[in-house]
């Protein structure tokens, strides 16, 4: 469901709501109580829900790269690749 930003024209408060994309927007300010929410135009904001969205869900055997992983074999390739660079150069 998407979370959308609204504003009261008539005092200025600013709200979010979540409601489905069928919903009619929101109209009355809860702050001042009158009829003057005006809908913001804004990033899109939803809400995943259930159980777990990890980066790693569904990733199977060595693709799962976790941030403290990741530097690890780049050092060690960036390594093995110096020499073979460096001895080329010389060549």
């Amino acid at each position: 469901m998407p979370i959308y930003e609204y504003q009261c024209r008539a005092c200025g408060h600013q709200l979010e709501a979540l409601q489905r994309i069928s919903d009619a927007p929101l109209t009355d300010c809860p702050a001042c109580d009158k009829a003057d929410l005006q809908k913001k135009i804004s990033a899109a904001g939803f809400r995943l829900k259930g159980g777990g969205w990890y980066e790693t869900d569904f990733k199977t055997g060595s693709k799962k790269n976790l941030a403290g992983d990741s530097a690890k074999p780049q050092s060690a390739k960036s390594g093995t690749d110096k020499p073979a660079g460096g001895s080329a150069a010389a060549g």
